[in-house]
């Protein structure tokens, strides 16, 4: 079965606004990796911001990692908007333990994903964006399969068009790499929650 090219897939989308600017959530998991998603995106899209990351510990590495993508926002030529939200790692906790021996990519995280793509679309829905994504396909850790499929069905369920990609695709992760180099980002050495740092 031939797999899918979500960056193919995501260009025929670009070319199908004709020119338009629609509005666009972005979930982003830290600044670093939003750095070059947004230097694609911003081209086509009237992109905010979502950073809802509930699988982040502690809330000292939560915090820091917003702060930096705050900052990384200010500096930036285009004024890019982000939407508040709240920590909310109690909705991490409340399934993850149960899954704590699983393997990295397993089904804590793609239970993760779910969870925080869930919330993307739904917000997306609730403000009246007309697309949202992620950042997350941009790492080379990250299945893109699973995070397009996890996307796909949360814009179904709350009725929000999810932009397929495959960011890491044309050199999208080397970017993110320059980009942070060049803005002097704090890159976190683990994806995200305890579990993930023990690995």
């Amino acid at each position: 079965m031939e797999r899918r090219n979500y960056q193919r897939e995501m260009e025929a989308e670009i070319e199908r606004l004709d020119g338009r600017r629609p509005s666009l959530l972005l979930h982003s998991c830290c600044g670093p990796c939003s750095s070059a998603v947004l230097e694609r995106l911003t081209e086509h899209f009237r992109v905010t911001v979502l950073y809802y990351n509930p699988n982040i510990e502690p809330e000292a590495e939560y915090l820091h990692r917003l702060s930096e993508q705050q900052r990384f926002l200010s500096l930036l030529p285009d004024d890019i908007p982000l939407l508040p939200c709240d920590y909310g790692h109690e909705a991490f906790a409340a399934f993850a333990p149960a899954l704590a021996e699983a393997p990295e990519g397993g089904e804590r995280c793609l239970a993760c994903f779910a969870l925080r793509l869930g919330y993307t679309a739904e917000q997306a829905k609730l403000h009246g964006f007309e697309y949202f994504t992620t950042t997350l396909s941009v790492s080379p850790h990250k299945n893109a399969d699973n995070v397009n499929r996890i996307g796909a069905e949360a814009g179904e369920r709350f009725g929000v068009r999810y932009l397929h990609a495959d960011f890491k695709k044309k050199n999208g992760y080397l970017r993110s790499l320059q980009l942070s180099k060049e803005y002097g980002l704090y890159r976190q050495d683990y994806c995200g929650c305890l579990y993930s740092r023990a690995k």
